[in-house]
């Protein structure tokens, strides 16, 4: 869905909650191929499974079914009389559509500015020279000559970051809080507990999601360093959105009573989705899109009692789209990290949240604030999580580096700070972990 569409439904957002009559939906929703039967049901059981929460999970889901999923609701609301809000939305869309029309930017060729007295030939071949000026590139982007595209650089094995003294006296009260159950998750346990990885690689081509070109690196380092912590891990790979929920469901229902925390890391393409407490949304393989919000929740305390009191974390390399953050200037505090041969890609679309156009109070009242919850994100909402083809994404080989260094002696809070600056630093594109946390303790892992 393009963003004066996503824009259009936020706008809308209390009227169509407080109005749909979503019982009649069903039908049309199916059988113009705008959600599957799955998808349908997981609307139905949305919140207490009242008209209004259906209603809700009804128009965030919509915002992740494609390029064509407004018009087609519109038709459906049409389809069952409820033409009032049919016009509302039409009306709406025309309009924005002229909007854009008139704003439309110039058509825009680039300009190639050298030193004086070169030929645009010369210009063309032109390369640096030690004391003397560099041709200058104006103009879109997708219209610069190849050979002068900037390079985004390869993120090399990431340096540690010092973010305090780490003297004497910050080792021994790290040690000191290990050992205070008040203060820290007591992690005794021999295996400390599961770690699910889910690896989601090859998607459907009519899809329009590419291959996930090293992520299979993300996942053998996940693989190899959540097993050093202490933690019995399972791999599942390529799967769809309905065996997702199928593999989170299978984890959560095991008998957790002798273990004292829970990981689940998700490597795949992500989409946005506008949720009542956590962002984003997951693709299986299938493109059908699993909530983040939904995949928390299934280790709730009710769907997961064993679980109750210890720590869930769940870290996500699934979000980026299309907003690139160039960042702005700072001085530098060290070199940059240079390698011409490489190739980042983004994982889909990006999160975004816009809770001033949502039904905000009434939402809120309906969910209960989750406790000893930590949900890592790869990336800022909004912006692009870059992924290198050879050695995987910035955020898990980061976060690789700063566990292997660190997790013997800091908290996980710090752990994910020293990440965020890590990654902050590179490229010349930009990116920014962060993270939700619902912990009631600190957390240090089992080295």
């Amino acid at each position: 869905m393009d963003e004066t569409d996503r824009q259009l439904l936020r706008r809308c957002r209390v009227r169509l909650v407080g109005e749909l009559q979503v019982a009649s939906l069903w039908d049309a929703l199916l059988n113009r191929e705008l959600f599957t039967p799955d998808m349908i049901e997981d609307i139905q059981r949305a919140g207490s499974g009242s008209r209004r929460d259906q209603a809700r999970q009804l128009i965030t889901d919509l915002e992740t079914r494609g390029s064509q999923a407004l018009p087609l609701f519109i038709s459906c609301l049409e389809d069952t009389g409820q033409n009032s809000l049919a016009s509302l939305l039409r009306t709406g869309s025309q309009a924005a559509k002229r909007d854009l029309e008139a704003i439309r930017p110039l058509d825009l060729m680039p300009v190639v500015v050298g030193p004086m007295g070169l030929k645009p030939e010369e210009l063309r071949v032109m390369k640096p020279t030690p004391g003397k000026l560099t041709p200058v590139v104006l103009g879109p982007e997708e219209l610069w000559p190849a050979k002068l595209r900037p390079e985004v650089l390869r993120p090399e094995v990431p340096r540690p970051v010092d973010i305090g003294s780490g003297g004497f006296s910050d080792v021994h009260a790290q040690k000191g809080l290990r050992g205070n159950a008040d203060l820290a998750y007591v992690l005794k346990a021999d295996p400390c507990g599961h770690c699910l990885i889910i690896n989601n690689v090859n998607f459907s081509l009519k899809l329009g999601l590419s291959i996930r070109s090293g992520s299979n690196v993300d996942c053998e380092k996940m693989q190899r360093r959540f097993r050093s912590l202490h933690f019995m891990v399972e791999v599942k790979c390529d799967l769809t959105g309905k065996q997702m929920v199928q593999a989170l469901v299978e984890l959560a229902r095991r008998d957790h009573g002798t273990l004292d925390c829970c990981v689940v890391v998700i490597l795949s393409h992500g989409c946005q989705a506008s949720h009542l407490q956590f962002p984003g949304a997951v693709y299986g393989t299938d493109g059908c899109p699993v909530s983040v919000e939904r995949i928390v929740n299934i280790f709730n305390g009710t769907s997961c009692p064993s679980l109750g009191g210890k720590p869930k974390l769940f870290f996500i390399q699934a979000c980026g789209g299309e907003q690139k953050d160039h960042g702005f200037e700072v001085v530098s505090t060290s070199s940059e990290d240079r390698a011409p041969g490489s190739n980042p890609e983004p994982d889909a679309a990006p999160f975004q949240d816009d809770p001033g156009k949502c039904d905000q109070p009434d939402a809120v009242s309906s969910l209960p604030t989750p406790s000893d919850i930590f949900v890592s994100y790869s990336t800022f909402p909004g912006f692009v999580s870059w992924r290198d083809t050879q050695s995987g994404s910035w955020y898990i080989e980061t976060l690789d580096s700063v566990l292997d260094q660190w997790a013997h002696s800091e908290d996980l809070q710090g752990l994910l700070v020293r990440v965020a600056n890590a990654v902050s630093e590179k490229g010349i594109y930009k990116q920014i972990p962060g993270c939700f946390n619902f912990l009631r303790k600190k957390l240090f892992f089992k080295t």
